[in-house]
């Protein structure tokens, strides 16, 4: 669900909208949503840098095991994964309603 303030402050594009997910540990996590301009209230963060990204088919009690596979990535191509994000492409209902649950897995490098 997108924060109220982001709707509120007409900060979030439908045509563009994409949120980050990233796993602090079992019980916490960020989520970082892209919009086009700050947000008052709102800790807003930038990400920049280089990226890969990979696509995984699975339910989110496998995101752990992505998180790894998007390490190994990193590293056949030479390099080291800081940060790991994963977008969820549905929501659980829809997932279940098309019987996939795709994700994409971003990795900073």
């Amino acid at each position: 669900m997108v924060p109220k303030t982001l709707t509120t402050d007409n900060a979030v594009d439908p045509a563009t909208e994409i949120v980050l997910s990233h796993d602090l540990s079992a019980w916490e996590g960020e989520h970082f949503f892209a919009v086009p301009k700050d947000v008052p209230g709102e800790e807003m963060t930038t990400l920049s840098g280089d990226f890969i990204t990979r696509v995984f088919e699975g339910p989110y009690r496998h995101a752990k095991n992505f998180e790894h596979d998007m390490r190994v990535a990193a590293k056949a191509i030479g390099k080291t994964a800081k940060d790991v994000f994963f977008f969820y492409t549905t929501c659980p209902r829809c997932a279940k309603a098309y019987g996939e649950k795709y994700m994409v897995g971003v990795a900073q490098v």
